[in-house]
């Protein structure tokens, strides 16, 4: 550390009682500590009790059960939720970019905020915050690590939108790409990657459903149609069910998204400040059974199982 006054090198001096390293300058005699780390901004929860709250929200807690748990406010726990989800965005933007990639699947699940679309009254027609939203998702088929997500509506200038980030996540040579039959994709995957990918798009068709499941579930699936879209896809890798399975992992942990309940997210905010937490918690934090370690480690970007607290620091 260098002195305030004479900028002048400083000693140690021992530590202060918080654990900080204390200094001193040899020429004035005055003595500083080092800066406070503040991962947390101006939020006084110590770092292990946040870190303690967030790993209960991303193994599927509410935020009810969290504060009955942790002691935590419910309005500090959303504080902290929004906070973090900033921080876990940022840090997937500058950790997971120009990743080397072989097999890439893309695909989007629903869920709504507030309300769902068809409920919405005359006067909220417009509003783009309110009513469904889907989350767009690309993962790598062999180390499992999300290269990219995207909240927004299920339309043409969000599915651009999610493409230019898989751009920006993987790395520049050709690879193949997986998605349904969403139409939207040809065009974004088009101006995105051009001829850089092996795309293909895999339409499922599905029977009729019964009357009594129509309202909450599909027709089962009669058979799966491959069709090339761009360059020369291998049709043995032609697949979603990767990602398929991602859909239900993120429906089993993110409680926002869990089906027939009330716990649905009341603001865009927070759930997409829960979805970031997801992705970098998945990615760096939570180890893969199948691959016995975690997305990150797989595919080569880091070398140790993170915890969430570090996770909080180092974004």
């Amino acid at each position: 550390m260098t002195c305030h006054n004479c900028n002048t090198l400083c000693k140690k001096s021992g530590k202060h009682r918080n654990g900080l390293q204390r200094f001193r300058c040899n020429q004035c005699r005055k003595t500083f500590t080092e800066d406070h780390a503040t991962p947390l901004g101006d939020m006084r929860i110590p770092l292990d009790k946040a870190g303690k709250a967030i790993e209960l929200l991303v193994e599927g807690c509410s935020v009810s059960s969290v504060e009955r748990i942790t002691g935590i406010h419910h309005t500090t726990l959303l504080s902290l939720l929004v906070l973090a989800g900033d921080k876990c965005e940022r840090f997937l933007e500058n950790r997971v970019r120009n990743v080397p990639v072989a097999d890439v699947e893309c695909d989007e699940i629903w869920g709504f905020i507030k309300k769902k679309e068809g409920h919405k009254w005359l006067y909220e027609a417009d509003r783009k915050e309110i009513g469904d939203a889907y989350t767009f998702v690309g993962i790598e088929r062999t180390s499992k690590l999300i290269l990219a997500w995207h909240l927004g509506r299920r339309d043409k200038p969000s599915t651009e939108a999610f493409t230019a980030n898989l751009r920006k996540a993987t790395a520049e040579k050709p690879f193949q790409l997986s998605t349904d039959g969403f139409r939207p994709y040809a065009d974004a995957i088009d101006s995105a990657f051009g001829c850089d990918v092996d795309y293909a798009q895999l339409v499922k068709v599905y029977a009729t459903s019964n009357e009594s499941e129509t309202r909450y579930s599909p027709g089962d699936v009669v058979g799966a149609i491959p069709s090339t879209i761009a360059g020369n896809p291998d049709p043995a890798r032609i697949c979603t069910s990767h990602i398929e399975r991602q859909n239900l992992t993120m429906r089993m942990q993110i409680r926002r998204l869990t089906r027939l309940t009330n716990a649905f997210s009341k603001k865009w905010e927070n759930l997409k400040a829960a979805l970031a937490i997801h992705f970098a918690w998945y990615n760096f934090v939570r180890v893969h059974k199948s691959l016995r370690m975690t997305p990150a480690m797989a595919a080569g970007i880091t070398d140790h199982i993170w915890s969430i607290p570090e996770l909080l620091e180092a974004a």
